[in-house]
């Protein structure tokens, strides 16, 4: 069991050696739509590539998550597989959201012997997602506002 302290200097080294081994620039917050955003997440027992739809604006929200919705084939057939579309995921602070994600079960931030495992799920699937949205990004856009 480590430390707070030893927790977020692990953590720390882990971004940093992700990093290291893709080193490009990733869209994550920067989709030009407000709220709408990629996120990695990594635990002590998974790792989760999200498309995260926070709008406080449900309707607004859902639009969003419907054009998703509308390309679940092709994102599934083209890009990527064993995605899970939830149109209302809470969040630990009581926030709800639409949240589209991928998983790797049986992994660990804290044990480095998985890191290269979960560095390359990262890759492979948020790089997946990326070139899905780039292509779609102006039907996604779209949106009676």
């Amino acid at each position: 069991m480590y430390s707070k302290e030893e927790n977020q200097k692990l953590k720390h080294e882990f971004w940093v050696e992700f990093a290291q081994k893709y080193p490009r620039k990733w869209v994550l917050y920067d989709t030009k739509i407000k709220d709408f955003s990629f996120k990695f997440y990594v635990e002590n027992t998974k790792a989760q590539v999200h498309i995260d739809i926070e709008m406080r604006n449900v309707e607004l929200r859902m639009q969003y998550f419907e054009k998703l919705q509308a390309l679940k084939n092709i994102l599934e057939e083209e890009y990527i597989k064993d995605l899970v579309f939830e149109k209302n995921h809470t969040l630990e602070n009581g926030k709800t959201i639409s949240r589209i994600w991928v998983e790797k079960g049986n992994v660990s931030v804290s044990n480095r012997k998985y890191w290269d495992e979960i560095f390359d799920f990262f890759y492979e699937k948020m790089n997946a997602l990326e070139l899905f949205y780039l292509e779609y990004d102006e039907f996604i856009k779209d949106i009676e506002k």
